[in-house]
């Protein structure tokens, strides 16, 4: 079913802005829905790896800190003493040294990119999962906003498991490093453990403002992103109103200011990047200083020597790389608040658990919402049902209570199919019973045949029918691939008039047993329109079981084969008749039909 082809309690468009206070909703598997609670549950689904990777990668700096060391111990063991047998066992030390150390980074890095790799992945689908509940949701995103956050940030909250594995990593160098620098000598082994400590929380200030400049980076680019597409869904539109320019100013704008957060973001990181590395020299130099003095006065041998001064430079490694982990966890945190913001945003609609009586009976008895009020409205099984609404609102609030959009909240009186009522029903139920056909349709990439499927059953002669029932049979008599004739992105290769009538065909394809339409005829021409409000008629007419149609729609062509009209002014049922005895008796039916 294409997204624009909604159901009862499948709603197409989140409304723009999220409760003030909403409760928290658990995320997929029950965690907590905040963001602390993704990251720890992004370490404990991928425990395994991640366990893998940070012994592997541990290994490997422990192997990297007992390089200097074995050099050390051969200088003292035997270059100084000549000892041959001794020269021999300490190459084959060092040999075996660097193949674990080889071995252990290759291994441990795969591990821990399958881990990011497979988060990441498992964060995307859970954000389109829930971008395309049924059910809605009110994170206040808007769709470009909600696909960056399900692409982009996703990708960043999954650099999490790198952090924490390169976090265990360069600590387990350090700690190494510290012990083998206390084996040397105390004091300088105190040393390094008072100057990391000491290193790192200052830092941490640079840290958190990375964290800020992050946050405006992701919140900027998303808001471009929704810019663009929505500029790009309506681009035939700004070519229509000569509009071009106008949007091409706001996109540069919004592209300026993302592009502004991104140099700050990336200014940002460059400082704390230098003023890492400039931490770890001053830090070398201290300990390389200190040992070259404590050499000079005896207290160290050439081989200690050689130790010190190699773990020393060895060490800026694991310094820095502490630095880089802070800024690795800032960028995932930052990400990880704006993917929970759409993964805990409340449903849009709750539905029951209920299934409709044995007839598609729908009732609206005394429902006020929106610019509705007060109104009546039942639809039978066999009726076809116009309804003409003066103001664009009234038809919009009518289409939102069919649809179950509406939810509870705010509606007055009752809304039933098969007697009962819609907030009771189960999504399922509803879409079997109702469909609504929007307005704004879209068709997607792929086929007309992928287009016009929308679940089992759906056999080409039946397709045939639906298009030819919609006035659209000419786009497969007229195409060589006929029902597998392409549609490009936005369906950019059919008319505006094709799109509709595809999208109509669409919906009477689905066949269900009451199908609500809106302004189905407004891109096609009055002879298309009359042959439209024929084929609709005779489709709908022609099910097996009884079938209710509502059409909300001006058009004469339409309306004049519906059993009755409901007219509405004012939010108000002003009048119900037939087409002909309102174009004669009811001014306000007469003035929006009679165009």
């Amino acid at each position: 079913m294409s997204a624009s082809t909604s159901t009862v309690g499948a709603p197409d468009t989140a409304p723009p802005a999220a409760p003030e206070a909403p409760a928290p909703r658990p995320l997929a598997d029950g965690t907590p829905g905040n963001a602390p609670a993704l990251r720890r549950r992004t370490l404990r689904r991928n425990r395994r790896h991640v366990s893998l990777g940070v012994v592997l990668l541990s290994l490997h700096q422990v192997a990297e800190a007992l390089v200097p060391v074995a050099i050390g111990l051969t200088i003292d063991l035997a270059v100084d003493t000549g000892d041959v047998t001794a020269l021999a066992y300490c190459v084959a030390g060092i040999a075996l040294l660097f193949t674990v150390l080889a071995f252990a980074y290759r291994t441990g890095a795969r591990f821990t990119l399958r881990a990011v790799e497979n988060e990441a992945h498992l964060l995307r689908v859970e954000a389109a999962r829930r971008a395309l509940d049924p059910r809605g949701e009110r994170s206040g995103l808007r769709a470009g906003e909600v696909l960056s956050v399900a692409t982009s940030d996703a990708e960043q909250a999954a650099v999490y498991v790198r952090a924490w594995s390169a976090a265990i990593a360069v600590t387990v160098a350090i700690v190494v490093t510290t012990v083998a620098l206390l084996a040397v000598d105390v004091p300088l082994g105190l040393g390094v453990l008072v100057g990391v400590p000491l290193l790192m929380l200052l830092l941490r200030v640079p840290a958190a403002h990375i964290t800020r400049r992050s946050e405006a980076k992701q919140a900027t680019a998303a808001g471009a992103t929704a810019l663009a597409t929505d500029l790009v869904t309506g681009l035939r539109v700004l070519m229509g109103i000569g509009a071009r320019h106008n949007a091409a100013l706001r996109y540069r704008s919004a592209s300026a200011r993302a592009l502004d957060a991104s140099v700050g973001a990336a200014a940002s990181s460059g400082v704390y990047r230098g003023l890492v590395t400039a931490a770890g020299a001053v830090f070398l130099a201290c300990v390389a200083g200190a040992a070259g003095w404590m050499a000079l006065e005896g207290r160290l041998t050439v081989g200690e020597l050689v130790i010190v001064i190699g773990l020393a430079q060895f060490l800026s490694e694991p310094v820095q790389g502490l630095g880089m982990v802070g800024q690795l966890f800032a960028t995932a945190r930052a990400s990880a608040d704006r993917l929970v913001r759409l993964l805990n945003a409340p449903d849009a609609v709750t539905p029951g658990d209920r299934s409709p009586g044995g007839s598609a009976l729908v009732e609206l008895a005394g429902v006020s919402h929106r610019t509705l009020d007060d109104v009546d409205l039942r639809l039978a099984p066999g009726e076809f049902v116009g309804v003409l609404a003066t103001d664009p609102r009234d038809a919009e609030a009518l289409l939102e209570l069919l649809s179950g959009r509406a939810g509870t909240e705010g509606v007055e009186g009752s809304v039933t199919v098969g007697g009962v009522p819609v907030g009771e029903l189960d999504l399922d139920a509803l879409r079997a019973a109702v469909l609504v056909e929007e307005h704004g349709s879209a068709l997607f990439e792929g086929t007309l045949r992928s287009n016009l499927v929308t679940g089992p059953g759906a056999d080409e002669e039946r397709l045939l029918d639906a298009l030819r029932a919609a006035s659209a049979e000419d786009l497969v008599l007229g195409h060589p691939d006929g029902l597998d004739r392409p549609v490009s992105d936005q369906a950019a290769n059919l008319s505006g008039g094709q799109r509709q009538r595809v999208a109509l065909a669409r919906a009477l394809a689905a066949d269900p047993p009451v199908l609500v339409l809106h302004d189905p005829t407004t891109a096609v021409d009055a002879v298309t329109e009359e042959a439209i409000a024929r084929g609709v008629a005779a489709a709908r007419s022609g099910r097996a079981a009884p079938g209710a149609t509502l059409v909300v729609a001006a058009s004469p062509a339409l309306l004049s084969r519906a059993d009755r009209v409901v007219v509405l002014v004012g939010g108000r049922v002003h009048s119900t008749g037939t087409h002909a005895r309102l174009v004669e008796e009811d001014r306000h039916y007469g003035e929006a039909v009679l165009r």
